[in-house]
């Protein structure tokens, strides 16, 4: 089983970044514990800050992948265009936050993704990758 997961704008952060929000450990450091957690799954990472580089992404492995797992960042609330590359692909895609956007600014309760994702999970801190990669065993 292959799955990557794609992490958008300031993810690249985490550790640093608001630490009350999102914690204090690196995407890094986590993505480690996930592959040995699931040492059956061939687990990719990839992040970018950039909204057509994610949309690249998107397609090129939304034929050939198991399971997306996204991450979009604030792009969640502004990237119609992300939107439409997760409806254009045949591989299934989580939408995941690592806070609970709906207890956060308005801005943050729409998203362009949730539509044409399988399922959304967030909230959960870091764990909610963890959850999204249960979702696909």
């Amino acid at each position: 089983m292959k799955i990557s997961i794609i992490n958008g704008p300031n993810l690249n952060l985490l550790g640093k970044r608001e630490p009350e929000v999102y914690g204090t450990q690196t995407f890094e450091d986590y993505f480690e514990l996930l592959k040995n957690k699931f040492p059956q799954i061939e687990l990719t990472y990839y992040q970018s800050n950039i909204e057509g580089e994610l949309i690249s992404k998107i397609q090129e492995l939304g034929f050939t992948y198991d399971g997306i797992i996204l991450n979009a960042g604030a792009y969640t609330h502004t990237s119609i265009g992300i939107g439409d590359a997760i409806k254009a692909v045949t591989t299934p895609v989580i939408e995941v936050h690592i806070s609970n956007t709906y207890a956060r600014e308005s801005f943050r309760h729409q998203s362009y993704i949730s539509g044409n994702a399988k399922g959304v999970i967030l909230g959960f801190g870091l764990k909610s990758y963890d959850l999204a990669i249960q979702s696909f065993l």
